[in-house]
């Protein structure tokens, strides 16, 4: 099923280029007024391959600045081409939102581009049209891929990662660490049996998009238009970059995205109770914002095998609300959207489309956000498991938008892939 191949990265030469200062966040992460820090952070930061310092020039740029940025460090010695095809291991240490260490061990190849139809490569939310454009140009512009597609793999058994992880340990590797103080390890990895082996496994399955969902439909249109040109049946257009991770392995964290309701008033006792039967709801107090993410774990987290939020709309009590599963396979996020948006604040998926919620991945942000007034009540969830994530993608269905959080991200910069010389 999933196709992967090895390929010659592009990375930067240590000995000229700090990584810690070269890596920057995924473009998409990065808010508009962090841009000009990471591009004063470093003369080689990555980037400038794939953003404008200003979030303006967007509309009106082809990306040509990009192109001959890529050119000037592949002269100047900045970016070298490894000499031979290889897989490269990442080991990334971290400390989760409760502050607990945790690794994860995933690695960077070379994924055959697919049609969702055909369910090997699966999304699990969808896009919007305006950054596809706008990474169609750049595309266009450098045939590169900076930043790859973050997909998730099963592997309960963690078989590969015994193959792969005595590699990893053995290195020689090049590290840096990020703003979050997340190290990144990665490790080229050319043994042809552990090549295979990651091959053969990737092989008998097909994999979810955790992250990137626009760069890949991005390459799934670059790749129709080379087609289109008559090019060759396997054409380095037909691949893209990827880095492959297993959902279940330590240190895959899949976290919860909080909900901000903007576009409506705080809900009284007697609307939560009419507008939503059939739910038991209890209280809990709260004493400040801070206070948050320990309720939720003490009150909300042991509810993850039924249905189950918390309505928090700044007072001193946050409320809990649950009910049994009438599925084994209904998904809360599901029913906040379709029961608890519509029913309890009138909010239609056109209003949520056009900007009536925001999303929180930190509870005590979201809770600050309530207690300021930027917010009427903040709905906090738990999150999917990955079972759920694998099941709602291989019946050939999305997640509402922002349903999931990954961690850690994968940074760009680790490596680069240059199409025509990857092989």
């Amino acid at each position: 099923m999933t196709q992967i191949r090895p390929f010659r990265a592009l990375r930067y030469d240590p000995a000229r280029v700090e990584l810690s200062r070269a890596i920057a966040p995924p473009y998409d992460v990065i808010a508009p007024d962090e841009r000009g820090s990471y591009f004063e952070r470093d003369p080689h930061n990555a980037i400038r391959l794939e953003l404008t310092r200003e979030v303006a020039d967007e509309a009106t740029t082809d990306y040509g600045d990009a192109k001959a940025t890529l050119a000037a460090w592949r002269d100047e010695g900045a970016l070298r081409l490894d000499a031979t095809p290889a897989i490269y291991g990442l080991r990334q240490r971290f400390a989760g939102p409760d502050g607990a260490a945790h690794e994860r061990a995933g690695f960077f190849a070379l994924l055959h581009l697919e049609d969702y139809a055909r369910c090997i490569v699966r999304p699990h939310e969808r896009t919007l049209s305006g950054p596809k454009r706008d990474r169609l140009k750049l595309l266009r512009a450098t045939e590169a891929n900076f930043s790859g597609v973050f997909m998730l793999y099963e592997d309960p058994d963690q078989k590969l990662a015994a193959v792969l992880s005595p590699l990893m340990d053995r290195g020689p590797t090049v590290a840096g660490r990020d703003e979050q103080g997340t190290e990144h390890r990665l490790t080229r990895i050319d043994a042809l049996p552990a090549i295979e082996a990651a091959r053969a496994f990737l092989a008998e399955r097909s994999v979810v998009i955790a992250d990137g969902h626009h760069r890949y439909e991005t390459a799934l249109a670059y790749r129709d238009e080379c087609r289109a040109r008559g090019a060759a049946a396997d054409a380095p257009f037909e691949w893209i970059l990827a880095y492959f991770a297993n959902a279940y392995a330590p240190g895959s964290l899949l976290l919860p995205i909080h909900r901000l309701i903007l576009a409506a008033s705080a809900p009284t006792e007697t609307d939560w109770r009419e507008r939503l039967p059939g739910w038991s709801q209890r209280t809990v107090p709260v004493s400040d914002a801070a206070s948050i993410p320990a309720l939720l774990a003490e009150t909300l987290h042991p509810l993850r095998g039924s249905h189950a939020f918390a309505a928090d709309d700044g007072s001193d009590v946050l409320r809990i609300f649950s009910r049994a599963r009438a599925e084994a396979d209904e998904l809360t996020i599901r029913q906040i959207h379709e029961q608890v948006l519509p029913r309890v604040f009138g909010l239609t998926e056109s209003a949520v489309r056009d900007g009536a919620i925001e999303y929180r991945k930190d509870a005590e942000r979201a809770a600050r956000d309530v207690r300021a007034g930027r917010a009427a009540v903040a709905l906090y969830v738990n999150a999917l498991a990955p079972e759920e994530v694998f099941r709602v993608t291989a019946a050939g269905e999305v997640l509402p938008q922002k349903s999931t959080l990954f961690l850690p991200k994968i940074p760009t910069g680790l490596l680069f892939r240059v199409l025509g010389e990857d092989a």
